[in-house]
């Protein structure tokens, strides 16, 4: 519109927020800050055991050669994220994180991010943090009757909390479904708002906008302003949880095999069982097609391709409901387009607060995860760290990879860290040594976490001949053993009458 047609208020209220903008901007540089939140928006993408966020912060540098911009989290967000990345907005490769030390009792966490060039005064550029948090929600009720709905309950802090002024934010709560059952009407925010604090559209609910919102990591906004909002939401899937899953990975040069065996304890983590299971009732469920969706009947698991000799079984025994569909094999450093597919119809309905316990194996060729280079006579073999399991958090993760016996100056190159890292001996039949095993332990992992551990080791011409020379040695043991014992007479003689 050109500026002769606008209004007197229009323009009045244009230079009275250019007005404000100024005076906050030179403030802040006048305090020693030195940057400046434009605008956040926080997204949360409401699920089951893992909530998705996404918050994108538009930043404006208040002095020159800025390179470091700190985010600050909430103690209790930042203690159940599992996940943390930071990146510029459009861009794939994260930025690098620095986390910063903290006292015990402190409500907030900060980590320092390097920005990919030093920002001069004025400058702008536009962050993405994202964190993926385990645990944050509950099922409100606790319990529940076979044929009830499940509803969960998700806790959050109303305003996204910096060192930095910001000029306008907002928070956007999102559930799978246009269910919301209840949210939170906050309260004391004329400060900040003079319009409606919170609305609701189909399966979103709004906290703001807020303007002109203060450094609110102290002591003084947090007690008078900061406060938490509740959704209440119906969730139409399982709330599952690994509470425990162990890997074993072994590696075979002999055989040219790479073996691995998942031992997965389940957990349907939705509303307990109110009462008693019935089985008529469920039957009668299935037949009429309205079985409640947070009950677990199958599981399909994404599996490698190109695997062998696959077997997967529970306490009871072999899992003959299930079906197994192969994908060709890939030859190494080449994309998996197909992965094979494993859907297991679990032997009984996973029950909230039920725990459901298997064990999947198989074989792959080692050559599709193994490389070898010349130069150095290294070994380089690619293992996954877990299957992922959707919408599941793993609460707690062991992984243990055996390498070849006689593998030495053994490395591992991994994606993130881990709990606890330490060497290991693993003994099995015909091994004479040992062989060397190296152990992980997890918490908390998430559908983001399933990446890739790289090993490095080598082994000499010899120890490539050690498995056959000990199996050629027992052999050998045995025949020479079963020649001495047949020439052995151990019959008793019989007494000669006397003449």
């Amino acid at each position: 519109m050109p500026l002769g047609w606008r209004t007197l208020p229009q323009l009045l209220f244009v230079a009275l927020a250019s007005i404000i903008h100024t005076s906050c901007s030179a403030a802040a540089a006048e305090t020693g800050v030195a940057f400046e939140n434009s605008a956040i928006v926080r997204t949360v993408a409401l699920g089951g055991s893992v909530v998705h966020v996404t918050t994108t912060i538009a930043i404006k540098s208040l002095a020159d050669e800025q390179d470091i911009y700190t985010v600050s989290f909430p103690r209790r967000e930042r203690d159940a994220s599992s996940f943390l990345e930071v990146r510029v907005k459009n861009q794939k490769d994260p930025l690098q994180i620095r986390e910063k030390p903290f006292y015990g009792n402190a409500k907030f966490t900060e980590v320092d991010v390097v920005l990919p060039e030093k920002l001069a005064v004025n400058a702008t550029l536009n962050l993405v943090v994202e964190t993926i948090q385990t645990h944050m929600t509950d099922p409100w009720p606790e319990f529940a009757s076979q044929t009830d709905q499940q509803a969960l309950r998700y806790t959050t802090d109303l305003y996204v909390i910096s060192r930095y002024p910001t000029l306008v934010q907002r928070t956007k709560i999102k559930a799978l479904v246009p269910r919301i059952i209840s949210y939170t009407t906050p309260t004391n925010v004329d400060a900040f708002t003079t319009g409606n604090v919170v609305a609701k559209s189909g399966a979103v609910v709004t906290y703001g906008p807020f303007s002109s919102i203060p450094v609110s990591t102290n002591k003084d906004f947090l007690k008078t302003y900061q406060q938490p909002v509740t959704v209440r939401y119906y969730h139409e899937q399982p709330v599952l949880e690994v509470t425990s899953y162990k890997r074993a990975v072994e590696i075979s040069h002999w055989g040219s095999n790479i073996n691995t065996e998942d031992q997965v304890i389940l957990k349907n983590a939705g509303p307990k069982l109110k009462g008693h299971f019935s089985r008529v009732d469920y039957q009668g469920q299935l037949y009429k097609g309205s079985q409640v969706p947070h009950v677990l009947h199958s599981l399909s698991l994404d599996l490698p391709p190109g695997i062998d000799n696959v077997y997967y079984y529970d306490q009871i025994g072999n899992v003959s409901t299930s079906k197994l569909n192969v994908a060709p094999a890939v030859a190494k450093g080449e994309p998996v387009v197909k992965t094979s597919l494993l859907n297991m119809k679990l032997r009984y309905p996973l029950m909230g607060g039920w725990n459901y316990t298997f064990t999947v194996g198989w074989d792959a060729d080692l050559a599709g995860v193994a490389g070898y280079n010349s130069a150095t006579g290294e070994y380089n073999v690619e293992i996954p760290i877990m299957t992922t399991i959707p919408g599941a958090v793993v609460n707690q993760h062991e992984l243990k990879i055996v390498l070849p016996e006689g593998a030495t100056d053994v490395e591992v190159v991994t994606p993130y860290p881990s709990l606890t890292l330490w060497l290991d001996k693993h003994t099995a039949y015909l091994d004479t040594i040992g062989r060397p095993a190296i152990m992980f332990e997890y918490k908390d992992l998430t559908p983001a976490h399933a990446k890739n551990i790289y090993v490095r080791y080598k082994l000499s011409s010899g120890d490539h001949f050690r498995k056959p020379v000990a199996v050629s040695a027992v052999f050998f043991g045995l025949f020479f053993f079963t020649f001495v014992v047949r020439r052995i007479d151990l019959t008793i003689p019989k007494k000669q009458k006397a003449t």
